[in-house]
């Protein structure tokens, strides 16, 4: 049964939030402002592609009360592929979808008569990594030239992106390599520990997992070695944000606010305002997902979608074999809300 992740961020009176940052000192003791407690606030559904430490600005909005501050009450649940965010997303499920942007593309191409537009840009690196059997410190990517390595689904970005670096280094991905595109999102990390394939791509907290357990070694970044991708965006449906856009500036500020503190604190201090969202994970090993991320400047500093990386993204589209017609920037990204959260 498909696992769903919800977050609820209730409406905090004046009083409660004094009292509370008056008893507690803890990393997450911030609470609304009191014209963001006193005001009735507006429920909105957010449809996450997954549920990762490379998001952490968005968790940091979450557990520092940031969208409760903006007047808004977040509803999170997590989607599991693009696929599925997107048809939430289109079917009124959802209010916003986080995913990769090479999803509105597709849906615009396939003719859909309300757009799905992009309006803010969270992470500016992919947040894979390749995933050995054994430690590769001199790793190049021509030592996958036959091997096989478990990838992600065909149109996808981490697929495309996979790809991508393969061309940039002289490799053709139909060719000098097996890619296994078999394995159901978030199966690869234990079919590789059960043995399937030489290579395999993972997110985190896989990728750190999979070392945790001797069961393989992160060879490279896909983040460092693809330089800086369009790689998820916020996005709703036109009619959606025509009609509600005071509230997706709200969102917007909220998500601002989150990438102001990731941008201004060190990985321990994230780690530990987003540690609620990972239960499952000990604040050691999120501190070292964190680090790995904030290292190689996975999150943008504000969340503008320019032209120069939609550009990007459809080159990367059509270089995969993607891409049937290219639609027009101002069509599919709106920057308006992201321009004035940034002031």
């Amino acid at each position: 049964m498909k696992k769903i992740r919800t977050r609820m961020l209730a409406a905090l009176t004046l009083t409660a939030a004094l009292l509370l940052t008056a008893g507690c000192g803890g990393a997450s003791g911030k609470n609304p402002s009191p014209s963001g407690a006193s005001r009735e606030k507006t429920k909105v559904t957010l449809n996450e592609v997954a549920h990762s430490i490379f998001y952490a600005p968005m968790y940091v909005a979450i557990e520092e009360g940031y969208f409760a501050e903006e007047g808004i009450e977040l509803t999170l649940i997590t989607g599991f592929g693009a696929d599925k965010t997107m048809t939430a997303l289109l079917s009124g499920e959802a209010d916003i979808g986080f995913m990769g942007p090479e999803t509105t593309v597709y849906t615009y191409n396939e003719g859909a008569q309300d757009l799905v537009v992009n309006f803010a840009q969270l992470t500016q690196r992919a947040g894979n990594f390749l995933v050995a059997r054994e430690p590769m410190p001199d790793f190049e990517w021509s030592d996958l030239t036959g091997k096989t390595v478990l990838g992600g689904r065909k149109g996808g970005m981490p697929q495309m992106v996979f790809e991508y670096i393969l061309k940039k280094n002289n490799m053709n991905p139909s060719a000098d390599l097996t890619i296994d595109q078999s394995i159901d999102f978030g199966s690869t990390a234990a079919a590789f520990s059960g043995g399937q394939g030489d290579f395999s791509i993972e997110f985190e907290p896989s990728a750190t997992a999979l070392e945790q357990e001797d069961a393989g070694c992160v060879a490279a970044s896909l983040g460092v070695d693809s330089g800086y991708v369009p790689y998820t965006a916020f996005s709703a449906k036109a009619s959606f944000i025509k009609d509600n856009p005071a509230v997706i500036q709200s969102f917007t500020n909220a998500l601002q606010k989150g990438m102001d503190y990731v941008s201004s604190h060190n990985p321990d201090e994230i780690a530990k305002i987003i540690a609620p969202q990972f239960t499952e994970t000990d604040l050691d090993t999120v501190t070292a997902i964190v680090t790995r991320y904030h290292e190689q400047e996975t999150w943008k500093t504000d969340l503008i979608f320019t032209q120069d990386s939609y550009d990007l993204l459809l080159d990367i589209l059509k270089e995969a074999g993607e891409l049937t017609a290219s639609p027009p920037y101002e069509e599919l990204v709106n920057t308006t809300y992201a321009t004035e959260a940034a002031r």
